[in-house]
């Protein structure tokens, strides 16, 4: 027998006790309950393909282009630029974010004949790469 944190012996609970703890206390199925199980039941039926319609031929679905995440940086007033654009097209009722932004602006240098696109990107302004160096804190320095 197994014993307590006080000392006493612990004794098994009568087999009836046992029993009546075991059972599962059943509710009322409701009205709501009923429907929402025949609406199941009948998507469930309507789904199954008839037993003597021949299987239909699974459609091949187009395959899903893989996204890249990248960063890159940008001047201030080239984001200012992105942002008075993303205005304008949310002014003509479409929703853009930045990244269709600049997929669209892709597609309109695409376009362009060899000699027109390297006149844009001559226009572009070359900048630093790479993130900006941390200031070091005053106290950092001497070790303090």
């Amino acid at each position: 027998m197994a014993t307590a944190s006080n000392g006493r012996t612990l004794t098994p609970a009568p087999a009836a006790a046992q029993k009546k703890a075991a059972t599962v206390v059943k509710r009322p199925v409701t009205r709501a309950k009923k429907a929402e199980t025949a609406v199941k039941a009948a998507k469930v039926e309507a789904a199954k393909p008839a037993a003597n319609a021949p299987k239909a031929e699974k459609v091949q679905k187009p395959a899903k282009a893989k996204v890249v995440r990248d960063s890159f940086t940008m001047p201030e007033w080239d984001y200012a630029k992105l942002a008075e654009l993303k205005r304008r097209c949310l002014n003509g009722g479409a929703h853009v974010k930045k990244s269709e932004l600049l997929r669209a602006g892709l597609k309109m240098l695409e376009s362009l004949p060899e000699r027109q696109l390297l006149a844009v990107v001559a226009q572009v302004e070359t900048v630093k790469t790479g993130r900006p160096a941390r200031r070091k804190a005053r106290g950092a320095a001497s070790g303090q």
